[in-house]
């Protein structure tokens, strides 16, 4: 058992209280923890080891390390320029998207990419141990991966709205240095939603200022268009938020754990609070990236797995002589709602069937240290029962309402910028497309149900009372038309929405 504070080289303060841990300690640095053959943090306890500080200019610890500050961001902004040794690959990137910001076109907009990469050297990253880096690279390498693959997709759909077939082998000079850097962040040698397409591809314009919307620009694109940057910085705007997240989680188990309903209350209105921001930030996405936008960019951001475009996977030249499968980039990455599913002790409560299967596979596909917390956090609120503390009190099912809000919205934003212009089956992750949200916002309607039928109204407040007929009225004509809605697109789509790959 470790307790109190470990410092570091750069004397920055980690907490590690109450924390059963393995942890490697050499000349005051942590290490071992960080090895990419194993997990970089072994917590196994009533507390977790949370960033107080982001240690902004330490490059030894990975980038994605949950913090109160930093939250799910990464602790550092990311690097936005690749050093000059890898000048080639920094030139490369900068004119694939189809638009340049000059106006002009890029390599992607003629499908010159796939000659261009047999001009890009071979770089050796074995040596590379800056964490900072290592993460922009394999941010760059995904890019540049998922745009060689898709390229030819892309090509075929502007012309014919179909795909068609992806290339099937990744280049050496792309596939070894992804894997490698891959390994040593502990990632699958593919685009992720935080690793690479969002949460690591933001610059502040002010560094100075706070990340909120208006300070962010895009550091790697695909299109090159408004949409695309609206689409991907909205989500960094709204896991901006995530440090309260974060904290008002940590919160809402120590109080239930010491039995405090006072600040148990004060943590679940916390939380409630933060939700209801996170929502606020993901509606305006409705304003920045057009819905009918989506679809230029979004073959980009496609797996190899269960997609039609690789029926045979990917070989990934001088890595894999077998070919390899994976999910592609998909908002399912984000730790914030998983977050709040297992506070609320609401994952348990998932069907047991292949799309919640599907569901579990996805959450793989994040930093291993969001991993663990979330893992933790799961293993905490089931230990000190959250629910069972909160089950009475109506704050509990108004963080129920923001996971609700949260997941019809993107319900929303999947049938208005993907089924209403596409009939594409599946999703960028390669999850049915119409039976899959439904499987989690489902879930979320019919525990509030239940939830609602247990409250005493005598205990309510009359304003309280307004408040949960209002929750539970609201969650009852969801849920309705979350059942039609679902039987005609699976009539519309047919039996492809019965084929779930795990």
């Amino acid at each position: 058992m470790i307790k109190g504070i470990i410092k570091n080289h750069s004397q920055n303060l980690y907490r590690f209280d109450r924390i059963h841990s393995v942890l490697f300690i050499k000349n005051s640095t942590l290490i071992g923890a960080f090895s990419p053959s194993q997990s970089k943090f072994y917590a196994q306890s009533h507390n977790f080891n949370i960033l107080k500080d982001s240690t902004e200019h330490d490059t030894t610890l990975p980038s994605f390390m949950v913090g109160y500050k930093n939250g799910f961001l990464p602790r550092q902004d990311p690097l936005a320029k690749l050093p000059d040794r890898f000048y080639a690959l920094e030139h490369l990137l900068q004119n694939m998207p189809i638009h340049l910001p000059n106006g002009g076109e890029g390599l992607l907009a003629k499908g010159q990419l796939g000659n261009a990469v047999k001009d890009l050297p071979q770089f050796d990253v074995s040596d590379i141990t800056d964490q900072r880096l290592l993460s922009a690279l394999f941010r760059d390498y995904t890019f540049l991966a998922s745009s060689y693959l898709l390229e030819p997709c892309d090509i075929m759909y502007r012309e014919r709205k179909s795909y068609g077939i992806g290339r099937e082998i990744l280049p050496k000079n792309i596939a070894i240095p992804l894997s490698i850097i891959a390994n040593k962040l502990n990632a699958f040698p593919f685009m992720e939603y935080a690793l690479s397409y969002s949460l690591y591809n933001y610059q502040r314009t002010d560094s100075t200022k706070p990340v909120v919307y208006s300070n962010l620009k895009l550091i790697r694109a695909f299109a090159g268009t408004p949409s695309e940057h609206g689409f991907i910085l909205v989500h960094v705007a709204m896991v901006a938020h995530s440090g309260n997240l974060v904290k008002y989680t940590m919160e809402t188990i120590e109080a239930t754990q010491e039995k405090d309903r006072a600040k148990f209350n004060n943590a679940l209105k916390n939380l409630s609070d933060t939700m209801n921001l996170i929502n606020q930030e993901m509606e305006t996405m409705w304003e920045r990236s057009n819905s009918d936008d989506y679809l230029k960019f979004r073959t980009f951001i496609m797996g190899s797995k269960n997609q039609p475009m690789f029926p045979n996977g990917v070989i990934y030249e001088g890595v894999s002589e077998k070919p390899l499968f994976y999910r592609g980039e998909s908002g399912a990455n984000d730790s914030m709602i998983p977050c709040m599913d297992n506070l609320l002790q609401i994952t348990s409560k998932l069907p047991k069937n292949p799309l919640t299967e599907v569901l579990k596979d996805f959450r793989k596909y994040r930093p291993t240290n969001h991993k663990e917390f979330l893992d933790f956090v799961q293993r905490s609120a089931e230990e000190v029962n959250v629910r069972g503390y909160a089950i009475q009190v109506s704050l509990y099912l108004a963080n129920m309402d923001q996971i609700r809000a949260f997941r019809h919205r993107h319900w929303n934003f999947t049938k208005e910028y993907i089924i209403k212009n596409t009939a594409h089956p599946v999703a960028t992750g390669g999850s049915p497309i119409v039976t899959w949200l439904p499987n989690q916002l489902g879930t979320i309607l019919d525990q509030m149900n239940k939830i609602g039928q247990t409250i005493d109204y005598n205990k309510l407040t009359p304003e309280n009372k307004i408040i949960i007929d209002e929750i539970v009225n609201k969650v009852n004509a969801q849920e309705r038309v979350l059942k039609r809605e679902v039987k005609f697109l699976k009539q519309q789509f047919g039996s492809s929405q019965d084929r779930v790959v795990i």
